[in-house]
């Protein structure tokens, strides 16, 4: 198979699982997510039953499909940040980047995509799951940089801080959203908030973590 038939047959596939995504979202946000079923998404998607779960192995995942990009973000800031910067600040400068362009990432997801998630057990226990998942990758990626005299637990004890932030900031964005404000409103009250949480974090951590680059 030719690199331009490889590149088709992947596009074709990108198409099918965004298709079946959006359709889900729709239904889950019609019906709500414990109410709508696999197969009724494969209707909608017209597609197979067995295809839907071939893309997607959980249901909650139907509607958290950025789930990858959120558990890896906070640990890739980390590992992409230039020489010499702390991940404290690369933290900081990711998020307020985020907020700027009202990332769905950082939780501009919109309102009826808050109240999906909001009324539904299982997908605000999922939501819990990712956010935790994603504090152990951002351990991990602050431990492959710890210094051999930091203490074993300092990459987990800082990852827990910083994550602990992001989850609350998180949840703020959800709260305004849910309460009815734009996202320039929200970003507007949220800017503030995170330099007051960020530079908490700076008080008790320091800017320069046991994960500085050299």
């Amino acid at each position: 198979m030719g690199i331009e038939s490889m590149g088709l047959r992947e596009s074709k596939k990108q198409e099918t699982r965004q298709l079946i995504s959006d359709h889900a979202t729709r239904l889950f946000m019609e019906q709500g997510f414990e109410q709508t079923t696999i197969a009724e998404i494969a209707t909608a998607a017209r597609v197979a039953k067995k295809t839907v779960t071939n893309y997607f192995a959980r249901k909650e995942d139907l509607a958290l499909d950025h789930h990858e990009a959120f558990t890896a973000s906070l640990a890739r800031a980390v590992a992409d940040r230039a020489a010499g910067e702390s991940a404290l600040a690369a933290l900081r400068r990711e998020f307020v980047a985020a907020v700027e362009q009202c990332d769905p990432v950082a939780g501009f997801a919109g309102p009826e995509f808050a109240r999906m998630i909001a009324d539904s057990p299982t997908l605000t226990a999922r939501l819990r799951e990712l956010h935790d998942l994603r504090e152990e990758a951002l351990a991990a990626a602050l431990a492959d940089d710890a210094p051999a005299a930091a203490p074993a637990i300092a990459p987990r004890a800082a990852a827990a801080l910083l994550a602990a932030a992001h989850r609350l900031l998180f949840q703020r964005i959800q709260e305004l959203t849910l309460a009815g404000e734009s996202n320039d409103r929200i970003a507007a009250a949220v800017a503030p908030e995170a330099t007051y949480v960020f530079d908490l974090l700076g008080t008790g951590l320091g800017e320069d973590l046991p994960a500085m680059k050299a």
